[in-house]
């Protein structure tokens, strides 16, 4: 059976003549390994402590800075904050979070791990780092950096998001 992304590569220029398929094949093994990587995460780890990924994600930030406003949580993990409330309302629900009055700003909230969590995002995490030794043990460690450094140039100079239909001027 002929791989899909060899097939698309064939199948492509034909569809759209001057296709670029390096970038195609590029873009798609990307989100080939984020998505496969996600999928061993959550079903490895995370589905059978009560978790997903996102709110691993939110506990782990919150391991490591402390009491945070959710709309510092939705900053950092490149989240709506509406996701960010759904999220954090089913880490409460689970005794894994709590909302907490802002010590800076009477009118604001904070979320905070609960002991649960914090004991939760521990052993999470040390599964979590095994599990990524794992993915990435085929790569020597100047490649590991080497991938790290171009994926950090990916994210610096990705696109902005574009603006409203309205903003839009001829």
């Amino acid at each position: 059976m002929e791989k899909y992304e060899e097939m698309a590569r064939r199948i492509l220029p034909r569809r759209v003549p001057g296709a670029d398929v390096a970038t195609f094949s590029l873009a798609y093994n990307l989100l080939h390994a984020a998505y496969l990587m996600i999928n061993d995460l959550e079903a490895a780890i995370h589905r059978p402590r009560g978790l997903t990924l996102p709110g691993f994600r939110l506990m782990f930030k919150l391991w490591l800075l402390g009491p945070t406003m959710p709309a510092r949580l939705a900053e950092l993990s490149v989240m709506s904050r509406s996701a960010v409330t759904n999220a954090v309302n089913t880490l409460e629900r689970t005794g894994f979070v709590e909302r907490r009055p802002s010590d800076t700003d009477g009118r604001a909230i904070t979320v905070a791990l609960t002991t649960k969590g914090e004991e939760s995002v521990r052993a999470a995490f040390e599964l979590q780092a095994a599990r990524e030794h794992l993915w990435f043990a085929g790569l020597s460690a100047a490649d590991r950096e080497a991938l790290t450094a171009l994926l950090r140039d990916i994210v610096a100079a990705r696109p902005h998001a574009p603006s409203a239909p309205s903003a839009v001027r001829e």
